[in-house]
Order: structure tokens, then C-alpha cells, then sequence
């Protein structure tokens, strides 16, 4: 996922040249993969995609919200584009396309599971724990107020009984995420997870919501206000 993860969170992918490849690489293929949504999507009734996604269906397409932001997807084209009317980036197309042609209408199931619960999450929980939950650690282990900020300034909702400091968030319509922190102190170390409501897997894949926690990790670290911002190490990770 070299390079996915940064796309995640809305940043730009940086890297060394083989993950400039990698990305041009899966560029490509998600670019094909599109067009097999539409394709899908197409054949379907867009009243029902809108009920089931928790869409707005008018004569212009489809309106949600994409972390908070307006999103039309366009009818019969399934072509996302932005408010300002600019087309999204292949990588939140693909993410929107895919939530459009997953969602089956599920309602929500108010009880939080962790990545590993997911269909096939076990085996790559690890990895996903590594650039989601010890980045939020890391960053704000020894500082959950900054967290705090963060979360307000996303919109985030604070959740009782879940962890010291926890904030829900809704990126697409029926998808609910959550950030938990436990801060360390002289005894343990932070630890901190992106859960995700029971119903996600009625809305998204595994590998599209593993990268939609990993934007939220992303997207919580680059809101810290700057009068809360620990100083940076060389690598660019809180220090």
C-alpha cells in the first residue's frame, strides 16, 4: 500500500521512484477498475443505490458527503466531481464508486470491532494497526488534547466509555469510524486503534476500508493546530 495510505489522508504520494512507479502502476489499473463500477452501477436503479447509500437523488445525479466535503456523482455517467465542479481525484472516485456499488442498505450497528473482526482482517491487521493506530500513538500519545483539537477541527463526535480520549467520524454516509487513544505515561506506552462500526463491511470492502482508517490517522495528525504541534523528527514523525 506504498503510497495508498498518503492518498488515503488527502496528501499528495511522495516517495522514492518505486513508489512513483507503484502508483503510476495502480493509477492504471484503477482507472480500468472504474469503468467496471460504472459498468456495474449502471445496470442497477439509481433510487435504489440512493436508498441503500444514503444518497440525495435529483435529476443531476447523486449528492453525499465525502469527509464533509459535497460530492455529485453524475447520471447515467457515474462520474464523480467535486462541488466546484472539478472531477475527483481516480483514487476518491474509486473509494466512492466503491462504497456506491457495495452499500446494501444495513443499518448501522452502534458496536465498534476492531480491524481484525473484518471479513479477512486477521491477516492483515498488523500492518493495518502499524499506519493507522501507532501513527495516532505517536503522534498524540503524550498529548490527547491535541487530539481533541484535531477531532473537532473534522468534525469529530466524543465518545464516552471507549477510551480515555475517542472520537466518532462519519467520512461517507453509513460509514462510521472511531479513533481511540490511550495516552502512556512512566509505566505503559500510548496505544491507540481506528475501529469501525460492526456494519462496515455492508458499505465497503476490507482493503477500501483499511485505507479509508488509514486517511483518518492521516487526516487527524495534519489538523493538530499549529499552537499544539510537538516538534518534528528528521523523518517527519512527531518526536
Amino acid at each position: 500500500m506504498a503510497g495508498l495510505t498518503d492518498l488515503s489522508g488527502g496528501a499528495a504520494a511522495q516517495g522514492q521512484e518505486q513508489i512513483a512507479q507503484a502508483h503510476a502502476a495502480w493509477q492504471q489499473s484503477m482507472t480500468r477498475r472504474l469503468q467496471e463500477l460504472r459498468d456495474v452501477l449502471s445496470q442497477r436503479d439509481p433510487h435504489h443505490v440512493a436508498a441503500c447509500s444514503g444518497a440525495e437523488i435529483s435529476e443531476a445525479g447523486l449528492r453525499l458527503r465525502y469527509w464533509s466535503n459535497p460530492i455529485l456523482v453524475t447520471l447515467p455517467e457515474w462520474q464523480v466531481i467535486r462541488a466546484e465542479g472539478e472531477p475527483c481525484s481516480t483514487f476518491d472516485a474509486g473509494m466512492l464508486l466503491y462504497y456506491l456499488s457495495t452499500a446494501d442498505g444495513s443499518p448501522l450497528a452502534d458496536r465498534w470491532i476492531a480491524f481484525r473482526e473484518l471479513p479477512d482482517g486477521g491477516f492483515y491487521h498488523q500492518a493495518f494497526q502499524g499506519y493507522s493506530g501507532d501513527l495516532l500513538a505517536r503522534a498524540f500519545g503524550q498529548q490527547p488534547e491535541a487530539l481533541e483539537a484535531a477531532a473537532e477541527a473534522l468534525g469529530g463526535i466524543r465518545l464516552q466509555h471507549l477510551a480515555p480520549a475517542a472520537f466518532t467520524f462519519t467520512p461517507l454516509p453509513r460509514v462510521r469510524l472511531a479513533a481511540a487513544l490511550w495516552p502512556g505515561d512512566e509505566d505503559f506506552p500510548a496505544r491507540a486503534s481506528i475501529l469501525f462500526d460492526a456494519a462496515a463491511s455492508h458499505y465497503l470492502p476490507t482493503d477500501g476500508l483499511a485505507l479509508l482508517g488509514a486517511g483518518l490517522a492521516r487526516r487527524l495528525i495534519r489538523a493538530v493546530p499549529p499552537s499544539q504541534s510537538r516538534p518534528r523528527s528528521a523523518c517527519g514523525e512527531p518526536s
